[in-house]
């Protein structure tokens, strides 16, 4: 059954609403003297510079707990070397809400290949070094420091991501929950609009956490499981292993002869239960407390999410075992849905991290209440005429959705914003466009963007309710768009009509990433799209044109591809207009070996397509394909010991190999080129002729060293080549041989990685 929760603005309103709305949320304790405040009842810490806009989340945060009546402090990236700037607005009444920004502080430092980043873009001035590593951990042991006794709240995507034991890139090993290593009280994940009202309204009425333990979207330390519920052991619903070689822990001498082996809950259709088998007849058990059930008895029970959870391995298990790690972050996300979701436990040492179910996405008219809070739009004025990057890139675009039910392994976007789309109306979108027009200086008529994860998501859901609420699948859209998935565009081209219409608004451009293969579903929003919100270049994501690879992305073929291609090139012409497809390419990723990549590279010349820049698999926490890298196992299937061992290119030289076939154009590369493909026994892709790759070597200072000088920075410049994925145009031409899926090849066996999107 579908499940609701209160609507996020029917809270009575804390008493301190008589303040009214600040004009920025105050940062100093002038600015609180100003605003007649002798304290904060919350005070937000963030390793962002503090923009109020909302699409940053410590403005989004404090805006809607100002409209429940709270008075909000903002400590934005203070120095973290003591506590004192923790102490700047003085002791908050209720909680500290500690986040690391907009971006995991580890990837915003930290390239794909572990080089340190020298800039920030959500700093003013674009400086680096702003933020502490592991900001979440280093700002909540602070804030512990400044005020012992105040909870510590931590939230945003570097703690939703690590709300249980995860592979750590950067230390190449399996940490704890980071609820654990910050020292703090509760974790939200998630958009946590919801939770953080709950929350406070709960704080701020005299409840304890522990009044508060069963809260949605929220992560606690627990020294043991609540009472009155069943624990299912997660070994026994996805068992990772040969079962007569692996000890039950949980087994107390129950007869379990017989017994049916349980149902993969993603090969089931939508609405299948995975916990309990369909043969039997099903019997209603009676709640006693904390009932261990370590496999299906010969007595069928029907279990209610609500008073059931699921034991994942421990963390010692899981940082010792990468095939149980892989089977824990299997089931973990089969336990995202959530109306269907049981909420999740998991030991480090003599503590249990309980994991509650995620939370309820927010309606449209919630979702309309949260973008049209009073944000002023612009930086906060202490930081002078000082840019923030990350703001001149927003400060002209949409959200107009959250969510994204793609489902690719690689992204962090699913795990944090869920797959059930979230949408605002036409109504609030367009208000939006009004204020940019309005009041953000040095607009000149063009809105930048109106998207979100993806541009073309729009109010696309399971058209179903009881499905969807059933529904553990990990994606709506692979392997092939689910029949019960609504992809009408026409909401979103009627959106697209009116922004055009609106007076003083010149041009609409659509820069967020498009999902083709739902577009295709609808030729009239392509037809639109390319006719009117195009400006000479479109940017998609195939990421790769091999079947093998494009199975661990969970990413569609190349069919696809082409048949959007050609739609897209009949309406450019119709329209009068030269306009190119840009298609990003992820190097590296996990399960894809040396002759998927040189296949791509086939591709890309074949295709005219010359990558700019080039772009590693980046392994971020909790993601599927970083449980690929870690284990080299397959997550998307059961894992067993006896698994299929993916190919991952972990090594420098094997990552590096893979970026050079991505950028077989540049002549820097050609020398490592020749070399790796000799190494593959390929020579006959050495040559001038058509169809082969590189050149043949020429003599010392030939063309090709001129090209080299010619390209290598002066003294103390910078390389033209950088780390990000962009490509020339592709000039249309016809499908190629290397697109289509390479046969199977022996010796797999080994590793691989792209930067996820946040």
């Amino acid at each position: 059954m579908k499940k609701i929760a209160p609507d996020l603005f029917s809270y009575p309103r804390y008493w301190a609403e008589c303040f009214g709305i600040a004009p920025f949320l105050p940062t100093t304790r002038k600015e609180m003297d100003q605003l007649g405040w002798d304290s904060c009842d919350i005070i937000i810490v963030t390793g962002d510079a503090y923009v109020d806009h909302p699409s940053f989340g410590m403005a989004v945060m404090g805006r809607l707990l100002e409209a429940q009546g709270f008075r909000v402090g903002i400590i934005a990236q203070p120095d973290w070397r003591s506590a004192d700037a923790f102490m700047a607005l003085g002791k908050p009444n209720l909680y500290f809400g500690v986040t690391a920004g907009n971006m995991d502080s580890m990837i915003n430092r930290y390239t794909a290949d572990l080089r340190l980043r020298h800039d920030d873009a959500y700093t003013a001035g674009g400086k680096g070094g702003s933020r502490p590593d592991r900001a979440v951990i280093v700002y909540s042991q602070r804030c512990k420091e400044a005020w012992s006794d105040v909870p510590v709240v931590l939230g945003g995507i570097e703690a939703s991501l690590r709300r249980i034991a995860q592979y750590d890139y950067w230390s190449n090993k399996v940490r704890r929950s980071v609820l654990i290593d910050a020292t703090a009280d509760i974790l939200l994940y998630g958009n946590a609009e919801r939770a953080i009202v709950e929350l406070s309204h709960g704080l701020a009425a005299g409840k304890s956490l522990d009044d508060l333990w069963n809260l949605r979207g929220t992560v606690q330390i627990r020294q043991q499981p609540p009472a009155g519920f069943v624990e299912l052991d997660s070994t026994r619903i996805d068992w990772p292993g040969n079962i007569d070689k692996l000890p039950n822990p949980y087994d107390f001498g129950n007869d379990q002869s017989g017994v049916d082996k349980l149902i993969d809950p993603t090969t089931k259709r939508c609405g299948a239960d995975s916990s309990v088998s369909q043969s039997d007849d099903l019997v209603d058990a009676d709640v006693s407390p904390i009932r261990i059930i370590p496999m299906p008895l010969k007595r069928k029970e029907k279990l209610q999410a609500e008073t059931t959870y699921i034991r994942l391995p421990s963390f010692e298990k899981v940082a010792k075992d990468s095939a149980l790690y892989a089977h824990a972050s299997r089931v973990l996300h089969q336990e995202s849905n959530p109306h269907n979701a049981r909420a999740l436990i998991q030991k480090h040492g003599n503590r249990e991290i309980w994991v509650n179910p995620p939370p309820i996405p927010l309606e449209t008219s919630e979702m309309d209440g949260v973008f049209g809070l009073p944000y002023q739009r612009v930086p906060h004025p202490g930081y002078g005429k000082d840019k923030i990057p990350a703001y001149d890139m927003i400060r002209f675009s949409i959200n107009i959705m959250r969510g994204c039910f793609g489902g690719c392994t690689f992204c962090s976007i699913t795990e944090h914003e869920g797959r059930i789309i979230q949408s605002r109306s036409h109504e609030s979108i367009l208000n939006e466009m009004a204020e940019i027009r309005d009041k953000v200086p040095g607009f000149t008529g063009s809105i930048s963007d109106l998207g979100g994860p993806t541009s073309n998501m729009y109010f696309l859901n399971c058209n179903d309710d009881e499905i969807q609420s059933n529904c553990r699948k990990l994606s709506c859209v692979y392997p092939t768009i689910c029949s019960n998935l609504d992809t009408d565009h026409s909401r979103t081209t009627e959106l697209y009509r009116k922004a055009r219409k609106m007076e003083g608004i010149h041009n609409v451009a659509i820069a967020s990433g498009l999902r083709y293969d739902l577009a295709v579903k609808d030729p009239e929003y392509v037809r639109e799209l390319v006719t009117y919100h195009v400006g000479g270049y479109l940017k998609i994501a195939p990421e790769h044109s091999e079947q093998n690879t494009l199975s661990k992305m969970m990413k569609p073929g190349m069919d696809t591809y082409y048949d959007f291609k050609k739609m897209f090139d009949r309406f450019s012409q119709e329209a009068g207009k030269k306009q190119y497809l840009i298609p990003y390419f992820i190097a590296a990723h996990p399960g894809c070996d040396d002759e998927d990549m040189l296949s791509l590279s086939l591709w890309l010349k074949q295709n005219d397509v010359k990558v700019d820049q080039v772009q590693n698999f980046y392994p971020s926490p909790m993601s599927l394909a970083t449980a690929m890298y870690h284990s080299e196992k397959n997550p998307l299937k059961q894992v067993t010991y006896k698994s299929e061992t993916l190919y991952i290119p972990k090594d420098k030289e094997q990552r590096k190999a893979h970026k050079t076939l991505l950028r077989y154009h540049d002549p820097e590369n050609w020398p490592a080129l020749r070399v790796k493909l000799k190494e593959m026994g390929r020579e006959d892709l050495i040559g001038a002729r058509p169809g082969q790759l590189v050149t043949p070597e020429e003599p010392s200072g030939g063309r090709e060293q001129q090209r080299q000088d010619k390209r290598r920075p002066a003294a103390g410049g910078r390389s033209k080549s950088a780390s990000r994925a962009t490509t020339k145009p592709v000039v249309p031409g016809k499908k190629s041989a290397a697109s289509r899926p390479s046969k199977k090849r022996k010796g797999a066996g080994k590793s691989s990685v792209k930067k996820q999107q946040h």
